[in-house]
């Protein structure tokens, strides 16, 4: 494409998907490009998307729609900025990565796109969608299929808990009731205490860990989501601390002029004014 044309593209409010790929186009060539842009690498991109996936949830949980539509645009310029470095390097271009997703959704629906039943219940359609993917899983490779492949390792930690769980017992690997998972809850909490008390800080480290692994487990059970329980309880501290700051600053007082016994009090009132 021509400087003239790319320019007239790039300054085209008009110009959609189109455009947004001649922007980040021209942010990396080598010789008219930004400096940072063209610095960067798939490994250092990671942390941006990652940032901008949160903030995407972030918008969701205010509902926030005005702050969501920019929040989403921010996430689609993280996929324009691998798809333009994938199609430098060689190896696939915007248009291959939608045709593979676009692929993986006919395929994975037959009962939308083929001849199959829609008669059936989202826990079935659940269940035959992870079928499918351990079908296409198995078709990578020579190599043989293990039950807990697939999962990002770097999954939020609670989040790949409660996959790793799930996973493990689609094979029969899980404990059929919640008071067993309750049962071993009690189990792992007295090894973290005894680790506390006799155990280096490595072995307490693994017993939390345990504990923490069971804790999602519970979780899972339940039908809760480990990640959005703790966020809510994240918010619950900081609403009810920052009742606590108010309520000193009304007295002429900070929380490091306070005292434990008196932020304690005022924490029981913040939980009575809820």
């Amino acid at each position: 494409m021509s400087k003239a044309k790319s320019d007239a593209l790039c300054l085209d409010p008009n110009g959609g998907l189109p455009r947004l790929l001649e922007i980040m186009a021209r942010l990396r060539d080598p010789e008219t490009g930004c400096p940072w842009d063209i610095e960067q690498t798939y490994a250092s991109i990671v942390p941006y998307t990652i940032e901008e996936a949160y903030e995407v949830a972030d918008a969701i949980e205010q509902d926030n729609m005005a702050e969501l539509e920019g929040e989403l645009g921010d996430l689609l310029l993280q996929v324009v900025y691998y798809t333009q470095m994938g199609s430098e390097d060689g190896h696939f271009t915007f248009d291959s990565v939608t045709k593979n997703i676009a692929e993986k959704m006919i395929h994975r629906h037959p009962h939308v796109f083929g001849d199959e039943s829609r008669d059936k219940s989202a826990a079935q359609q659940t269940a035959d969608w992870e079928k499918i993917k351990a079908a296409e899983r198995a078709a990578k490779g020579t190599v043989k299929t293990r039950t807990l492949d697939g999962i990002a390792k770097n999954l939020p930690a609670l989040t790949r808990a409660v996959k790793l769980q799930k996973r493990a017992a689609r094979v029969g690997f899980d404990w059929p009731e919640t008071a067993q998972v309750l049962d071993k809850i009690k189990e792992e909490a007295a090894e973290l205490v005894e680790a506390r008390d006799t155990l280096p800080h490595d072995k307490q480290v693994e017993e939390f860990g345990d504990l923490m692994f069971v804790m999602a487990n519970l979780a899972r059970h339940l039908k809760i989501d480990p990640e959005e329980a703790l966020r809510s309880a994240n918010r619950k501290f900081q609403r009810r601390f920052e009742y606590i700051e108010d309520a000193l600053e009304a007295g002429g007082k900070t929380p490091a002029q306070s005292n434990l016994t008196e932020m304690d009090a005022l924490w029981d009132r913040a939980k009575t004014a809820e």
